[in-house]
Order: C-alpha cells, then sequence, then structure tokens
C-alpha cells in the first residue's frame, strides 16, 4: 500500500514509522521548511537550544509511549517549574502551600490552607465551565489573581465561555509540591524533538519526506492509496461550513550575554539565567503577553548566554499558524460538522491536534498515531 500523510510533526511521522515497518510505502509532505511542526526546535543565533513554536513539556503516565519514544532518544528529566508574576512578585505556581503563605504573607499548614479553601471556595457541586470549575476550587481571590486575565488574553473569551478543562486541567495542591505538572514521567529528549524525530524518520524504511510542499500540491503529485491527515479538519474540506476557531500566537525572542545575565542575577536570583524559572505566568490584563519563557532552565545546557521567547497570543485568520482549537460550545458545535464529513471520508484517516479539533499532549498524540497506524495494518493485510 502506499500512504500520502500530510504533516511531518509526531502524529506523521510516527504513523509513518509503524506502517513503513510493516512494509508499506510511505510519502510525508509538509508546508513548512523543517520537520517536527509545532515541536521543531533548533539552536538560535546565541547558541540556545529553543522551542520556536512555543515550549513543549513532554510528560506521561503511559510506560508504554516512554518504551517506544526511548528507542529513538535518551531523556534529560526535568521537573518542570514556573512562577505567575503579579501584583509586582514571583508567586509559586500552580497554586499549592507556598503560594498561600505568600497570599497571607506568613508561615503556613496544610491545615490552615485547607481551612482557607472551605472558608472561600465557591459551592459549585457540578461547573459548568472554567469559571465556575476555579470559584468552586480555590474561591474568587486566587481565581482573579491567576486564572481569570490570563484566561482573557490566552483565549480571548471569559472562563465562564470556556470548558471546565481549560482551568481546570491546572493542579491545586495544599502540600509545598510546586511542580507544574503531575504525570510520572517528565523529561525532554536529550538532544531535542527535532533530533528525535529525525531518528525516527531515519528507522522508516521505503518512507520519504518533502517539505515546503502543499497539501492540495502533493494529493495530484504523489499517488496513494490511502491519505493520513494531521492538519485543520476545515482546510480540507475547503472551510465549507466556514473556518472554525483558532488561537495562534506570536513569539519574540530575545538573547543574553553572560555579561547581561550577571547584571540581571538579583532578579533572576540564578547564576546564568534571566528569570528564577522557566516559565513565567503574567495574567494581569494590561500585560501583553501571557508568558515569558526561557527554556535553558529546563534543558540543562551548559552555556553562558541564554534566550528569553514572550509569547503573546493573537487573533487566527488563514494566514496564521492555527496553535489551539477553542474549547468552547459553540466551536465543539461547529467541529461535528466537520467530523460528519470526516467519517464519510473512507480513504483518508484523520489524527492529531488539528485534524481532531482537540487540545491534546505529545504522549496523546503519539499513542493516537501508533493506534491509527496499527488499525490501518490490519485494514490492508
Amino acid at each position: 500500500m502506499k500512504f500520502l500523510i500530510v504533516g511531518a510533526g509526531f502524529s506523521g511521522i510516527v504513523a509513518a514509522h509503524r506502517l513503513s515497518n510493516a512494509g508499506h510505502k510511505c510519502t510525508i509532505v509538509d508546508r513548512r521548511p523543517h520537520l517536527a511542526g509545532n515541536a521543531h526546535d533548533s539552536h538560535d543565533k546565541a547558541g540556545v537550544l529553543t522551542h520556536n513554536y512555543g515550549p513543549h513539556y513532554f510528560r506521561t503516565n503511559s510506560q508504554r509511549i516512554v518504551d517506544y519514544l526511548s528507542q529513538f532518544t535518551d531523556w534529560h528529566p526535568v521537573d518542570y517549574t514556573i512562577k505567575s508574576f503579579t501584583e509586582g512578585k514571583h508567586w509559586p505556581f500552580p497554586i499549592n502551600l507556598n503560594t498561600f503563605e505568600e497570599l497571607i504573607g506568613k508561615p503556613a499548614t496544610a491545615a490552615d490552607f485547607e481551612r482557607y479553601l472551605s472558608e472561600n471556595r465557591h459551592d459549585i457541586p457540578d461547573p459548568k465551565n472554567s469559571e465556575e470549575v476555579i470559584l468552586s476550587q480555590v474561591g474568587s481571590r486566587l481565581y482573579e489573581l491567576f486564572f481569570e486575565g490570563y484566561t482573557l488574553k490566552q483565549w480571548k473569551r471569559h472562563p465562564r465561555e470556556l470548558d471546565p478543562s481549560v482551568c481546570g486541567r491546572i493542579p491545586i495542591r495544599t502540600n509545598r509540591d510546586d511542580r507544574y505538572l503531575s504525570e510520572s514521567f517528565q523529561a525532554l529528549p536529550k538532544n531535542g524533538y527535532t533530533a528525535l524525530l529525525e531518528n525516527i524518520l531515519a528507522d522508516s524504511p521505503g518512507t520519504t519526506l518533502h517539505l515546503n510542499t502543499d497539501f492540495q500540491e502533493a494529493r495530484e503529485k504523489f499517488p496513494h492509496d490511502h491519505l493520513i491527515f494531521t492538519g485543520a479538519i476545515d482546510e480540507y474540506f475547503g472551510r465549507r461550513f466556514g473556518p472554525l476557531p483558532y488561537r495562534s500566537l506570536r513569539f519574540e525572542h530575545e538573547s543574553f550575554s553572560g555579561r547581561e545575565l550577571r547584571e540581571r542575577e538579583p532578579i533572576s536570583g540564578k547564576p546564568g539565567f534571566w528569570q528564577p524559572a522557566m516559565q513565567v505566568n503574567y495574567p494581569e490584563k494590561d500585560v501583553p503577553f501571557t508568558r515569558i519563557v526561557e527554556l535553558k532552565h529546563a534543558t540543562g545546557q551548559q552555556i553562558a548566554a541564554t534566550t528569553i521567547v514572550r509569547e503573546f497570543p493573537d487573533d487566527w485568520d488563514p494566514s496564521k499558524e492555527p496553535y489551539y482549537p477553542v474549547p468552547a460550545p459553540d466551536a465543539a458545535a461547529a467541529y461535528r460538522k466537520y467530523a460528519t464529513l470526516a467519517e464519510a471520508e473512507t480513504n483518508t484517516t484523520f489524527i492529531g491536534r488539528l485534524a481532531t479539533y482537540r487540545y491534546y499532549n505529545m504522549d496523546q498524540v503519539t499513542g493516537m498515531a501508533i493506534a491509527a497506524a496499527e488499525n490501518l495494518i490490519k485494514r490492508f493485510a
């Protein structure tokens, strides 16, 4: 069988690997000049390894996914830690006992924090949106401090208009665990995501990659028996029902020398770094960006310089990259129209975040691609 795979990110390359090792021929195309999709990373002019399309924090509870990817990379273990800068200071985030102590200005116990939460959380047994889910967990003060402004900037919608999962995926802890994520495995590929996916591709016999190649061009140029599509589902169907709502992003990169960082140290509190944590959120509404990421905290790269990336949410239009499907009821209803069309496309398989219009982490996308490939191998056996 000949497969045409649109998209050279995790979904497309992992699917090609499984299919090609089962004896099928795969052609991967991508409109960008590089593979790895939004996970693409590279060394910038300062020599700093940078995630070019925003930070990608790999984590999973699936040993099966770890074992699969570990065939192609060594790992650099990391606990992802972030801060939130508001009211003129850096706060521990996600909310934990350390955050509570900052709030009340004195030492406290887990019991103290639990008592505060019981007295301040709103009685909402079945939260219907992101505002309700946070109010039901921590109350108004902490919701307004960390969630409301950030969410408004990120999504250009009020939290009460968004699914509970948007804010509800952020943990609330009454202990001192200040890790951003809770999964059992948290690490970065030792040499980066681009190198990881290059290694998977190198182990994919009979697979060819064509960059700078548009989907419609590829469809005509490369004969195939089955198509795997990982791009935006509304684009596949010519936006027949209108474009789906997405959010886009704009990034500003800035690098600093070792001398500049030494001068900055009283603020960062860490030699060789610009800020005190890998990621600092800026939830205040009058700050135009949502976060600043300094990836060197996580990569462990030994280099005098560093690079920070300011991330600005952006309205999406077809000339921009669609980063996030909008997790809201109206968007889900619009997607269902395209999902119905997709079900009738028996010669096309849709996988990945954009093709299924749902926010997935990298481990979930990897698992989806493996499952889809295995189903196709059985189908065309």
